[in-house]
């Protein structure tokens, strides 16, 4: 029976707080109360600390998506995460291209040319993909999991302090009130104070007075201990921000890594694909010229290549035609659609006069085709003989 009394005693205090602290909040949205202000310097932190959670938010979700841009994914990923168990692994986008890559070259046949290429860039592909891994399984640990701690841990305390603060400065406010109307209450009975009766209300009002002092003091000490408590932790915000720089130089240094082993296995994979010969035979065992090349490849084949009508090619051809200052004829391997007004562009099979010129680089050539005038690249070109 006293446990339940105390129960409901305690229910009713409790009613009778929060009453009062919603009247206090209603009374000073609507101007009719006054508000005690925190301090500039509680101020700014706490408006460091909002900033800090909210940009942390953003970067988060958008370092998440960057990782993995598949959001069911992210869902699959987040749902295991929240049961505690380890989401199953998956072929990434790189691998699953890689191994068609293979799988295609294998159908091909590696001794073909495209088929063996093919198998190099699903090889490629695939390492790349496991470099892919690393770099997310790297950035969660390091960079994802250090921002999530600081939004569902540090922040989440702060924001309950900073609640608890809330509802003391209300206490405050709302014990300042009361204390404000019994003065105001016990300086209108002494100004009638003619009748017995309006002295025994003096009295009651200098009690209410008495006691309003007393609660004022609790509730400012209570006000004055929550606010330090809050203080405290907000500065901590400083090594936050500390924290996540670190964090950030890893995830940098992480995806230096990731981008480097890119580029490297690019460029192994470049230098693979170079030392094809340029004469090669086809899947179905016809002879065909070799395929168009980057413009941009200063490499010609490593033999010349001869057609049915006569017309000859090679790299030493092409060399005495840049360090001489004739011109000669020269048939177009491949289309060819200019980058910009310097360059000419070229349709296959037709004819056109190409000349060196000093100082132009070693992988051009400039072209002419009757009063059209501009630079070729020189492993579109075959000379004529």
């Amino acid at each position: 029976m006293n446990i339940m009394d105390f129960n409901v005693k305690k229910l009713a205090a409790d009613a009778g707080t929060f009453l009062s602290r919603a009247v206090q909040f209603t009374e000073e949205k609507l101007g009719q109360a006054e508000k005690t202000e925190l301090d500039a310097h509680l101020e700014n932190l706490l408006s460091k600390a909002e900033c800090t959670k909210i940009w942390t938010e953003k970067i988060m979700k958008q370092t998440e998506v960057l990782l993995q841009p598949n959001p069911n994914a992210r869902i699959e990923e987040f749902v295991y995460e929240k049961l505690d168990r380890k989401a199953p692994s998956r072929i990434n986008n790189p691998e699953l291209l890689g191994q068609y890559m293979i799988d295609a070259g294998t159908e091909f046949g590696p001794g073909t040319a495209y088929g063996n290429a093919l198998i190099k860039c699903g090889e490629t592909q695939k390492r790349i993909g496991t470099a892919d891994r690393e770099l997310i399984q790297t950035s969660a640990l390091n960079f994802l999991t250090p921002l999530r701690n600081f939004i569902e841990g540090d922040y989440k305390t702060i924001a309950k302090e900073r609640k608890l603060l809330q509802n003391k400065r209300l206490d405050l406010d709302a014990a300042k009130t009361r204390l404000k109307k019994a003065k105001a209450a016990e300086t209108r009975a002494s100004q009638l104070n003619s009748a017995r009766l309006e002295g025994d209300n003096i009295m009651i009002w200098a009690e209410e007075v008495t006691k309003s002092e007393q609660e004022l003091r609790i509730t400012q000490s209570e006000f004055d201990r929550q606010a330090e408590i809050t203080r405290l932790l907000l500065e901590g915000i400083s090594s936050t921000h500390a924290h996540h720089l670190r964090c950030l130089n890893d995830f940098v240094e992480a995806q230096m890594t990731y981008y480097a082993q890119c580029y490297q296995y690019m460029l192994d994979l470049q230098k693979q694909l170079g030392s094809f010969p340029s004469n090669y035979h086809c899947n179905n065992n016809q002879t065909s010229v070799a395929p168009a090349p980057s413009a941009s490849s200063n490499v010609i084949g490593s033999s010349a290549l001869t057609s049915a009508s006569g017309l000859v090619t090679s790299p030493s051809n092409l060399i005495d035609l840049k360090e001489c200052s004739g011109s000669r004829k020269a048939r177009v391997l491949y289309d060819y659609d200019a980058a910009n007004s310097s360059e000419l562009s070229l349709l296959a099979d037709e004819v056109i006069t190409v000349f060196s010129v000093v100082g132009m680089d070693s992988d051009w050539l400039m072209g002419e085709r009757g009063n059209q005038k501009g630079r070729v690249p020189i492993t579109y070109l075959e000379l004529l003989n």
